[in-house]
């Protein structure tokens, strides 16, 4: 991959399993929070693999800034406007991406609103729609080994505790009102342009140093990601059917940084020592029920080093993965 186009090509080249998803797919299928990181490219992978199956169905993206893809109607929101959000056509299937992260610790009641109040307020206008609702791994507590689906919460911070929150108005209103819900726990999609192999890619190709505190990470190809969440629709089920959804490999930053060396020909520098726990996920189930990611940590971390390199753009949104407090 040498440019944006041949990117967001790969990025959203649909599967057989994701044209065979809507092959089965009764109705139209709107994405709240389409403008955001992964938004777009999964809009379009909806799109494509649409088209591919033959059937018509409408693709809807919704966010406060209209989307530009292709076939995909862009529809403009403010979410915690009762009277836009009412406005919004009806939908018997919603992916859920909206959300806050970056800069939550600079208005935690912003915070608070767009993780909790927003998502109830969504849940209520389209009340017995199936629903995929984004989440992250950061509502378990840091380990020395991967949570799975059965492992208790333990948020750190008041960003990770938004979160769960989300997680506790989806499951209020999936009882409530019988909607299905899927809930996707996820760690770390990479799309090259950011994520954290790029974070710590960027340090070692700059000489800089690569923080080992949290010593282990788990990461996705955003592609691979987007298939499963599409297809997680299938899945959706009252209570929520909660996913981990995240690569099956748990991967050292020691280990991500002496690879980006090797490709690069220079000598990793550290900092700090790796601690016992870290934010890891067990994504074997998603594997077992969506099938395993196609894309390895090995092919990610060449193709990463390749866009690095290169001097290919990338979107300058830190991931801050080494952050262990839950400030972000």
């Amino acid at each position: 991959m040498q440019t944006v186009a041949e990117l967001e090509d790969a990025l959203t080249r649909p599967a057989s399993a994701d044209i065979d998803f809507f092959r089965e797919l009764d109705g139209n299928l709107m994405i709240l929070g389409g403008a955001g990181k992964m938004g777009p490219s999964l809009a379009r992978l909806a799109r494509r693999a649409a088209d591919a199956s033959g059937r018509h169905r409408r693709i809807l993206a919704v966010s406060r800034q209209k989307l530009a893809v292709e076939g995909v109607e862009s529809l403009g929101c403010d979410f915690l406007d009762r009277a836009q959000l009412a406005a919004l056509p009806d939908c018997p299937n919603i992916i859920f991406l909206a959300g806050r992260k970056f800069g939550s610790a600079d208005n935690m009641a912003l915070t608070w609103a767009t993780n909790t109040l927003l998502p109830a307020l969504v849940a209520e206008r389209f009340r017995g729609a199936r629903f995929v609702a984004l989440s992250s791994g950061n509502v378990y507590a840091l380990s020395a080994r991967g949570a799975t689906e059965t492992t208790t919460p333990g948020p750190v911070g008041e960003y990770a505790q938004s979160v769960l929150g989300r997680e506790r108005i989806f499951e209020y209103f999936s009882v409530r009102d019988r909607s299905p819900v899927a809930i996707i726990r996820l760690n770390y999609a990479v799309d090259l342009r950011y994520g954290v192999l790029l974070d710590i890619g960027q340090r070692v190709y700059e000489g800089l140093a690569v923080p080992l505190a949290m010593g282990s990470v788990n990461v996705i190809w955003q592609g691979d990601a987007n298939s499963m969440i599409l297809r997680s629709l299938a899945l959706a089920e009252t209570p929520p059917r909660v996913l981990n959804v995240t690569g099956p490999e748990t991967l050292t930053v020691r280990w991500i940084a002496e690879r980006f060396g090797e490709h690069f020909g220079v000598a990793p520098v550290f900092e700090a020592r790796e601690a016992e726990s870290a934010l890891l996920n067990d994504s074997s189930l998603a594997c077992r029920l969506l099938g395993a990611p196609s894309m390895s940590a090995e092919e990610l971390i060449g193709r990463q080093a390749g866009w690095i390199r290169a001097g290919l753009p990338t979107l300058r949104k830190p991931t801050h993965f080494e952050v262990r407090d839950g400030a972000f």
